[in-house]
């Protein structure tokens, strides 16, 4: 990782969390979790300040944040759109609904807009198989898609931020 990913986080901000949970064997996906909670994602350098209060390596620690799909190293936009591409919903025309996206945002999978708005994000299953094709956007989920409905979702969404 080179300088230019580190961008200058308010490291103050975890000092609570690595505090209750640096002496707690097993702790690393909270600690983790919280992080993100707190900066939106794992920017490199709050990777290495829990490395270093939780006394670990910044390999180790990166090590289990890229093994866990949950976690996400670049900012992401305000509405984050989760795409579910599991059977069902691909069955039922998850590509149909991709395309949809792709095409009104201009962004593809794991891309955020140039205007930090939207993030795609194709996830492996929403637990939602009923209402396929699903997405999610932030903690609303819409179901039964037809890639007009899509197009009208992200036309209003897009309207509320004007």
């Amino acid at each position: 990782m080179s300088c230019s990913d580190c961008h200058k986080s308010d490291l103050s901000l975890l000092n609570e969390t690595l505090e209750k949970y640096k002496n707690i064997k097993g702790s690393l996906i909270t600690v983790l979790q919280k992080a993100q909670e707190i900066y939106g994602f794992l920017p490199t350098d709050v990777i290495y300040k829990i490395a270093e209060e939780m006394n670990l390596t910044p390999a180790k620690v990166m090590g289990v944040a890229t093994f866990y799909t949950q976690f996400r190293f670049k900012p992401v936009g305000k509405y984050l759109i989760m795409l579910c591409q599991g059977t069902a919903c691909h069955v039922n025309g998850s590509e149909r609904i991709e395309k949809a996206i792709t095409e009104e945002l201009g962004i593809s999978d794991s891309e955020t807009t140039e205007d930090g708005l939207f993030t795609l994000k194709n996830v492996a299953c929403l637990g939602c198989c009923s209402l396929s094709p699903v997405m999610m956007i932030n903690e609303k989920t819409y179901g039964s898609l037809t890639p007009e409905t899509v197009r009208e979702i992200l036309k209003e969404l897009k309207e509320r931020e004007k």
